[in-house]
């Protein structure tokens, strides 16, 4: 299944995303990102089921608009990947 998201409810100051086949792995980090974020008031998720529902999050800024501060998350977050692959790369070199 081909994940995705879908806003659910948005607000000047609030944003709720249903996160489609998104599962903990991907939604722990990127809470802890987004909470990084000096202009983020709140960042959660949840899930009401476990199987049968899909988990939302909810993010909500103190100033700007919280579509720009999951973005700056995200991008913060793909590069901290990207830099563990170089990582990753650079020693797997030194092995082979």
């Amino acid at each position: 299944m081909e994940s995705s998201l879908e806003i659910v409810e948005k607000q000047k100051k609030s944003i709720k995303l249903k996160m489609l086949h998104y599962d903990n792995t991907l939604l722990k980090p990127l809470i802890e990102e987004i909470l990084k974020d000096d202009m983020v008031e709140e960042a959660r998720y949840y899930i009401r089921h476990p199987v049968i529902d899909d988990p939302e999050i909810i993010i909500k800024v103190k100033g700007g608009s919280p579509q720009a501060a999951l973005n700056r998350s995200i991008k913060r977050l793909s590069k901290n990947f990207e830099d563990l692959l170089a990582d990753f790369n650079r020693e797997l070199k030194q092995i082979t």
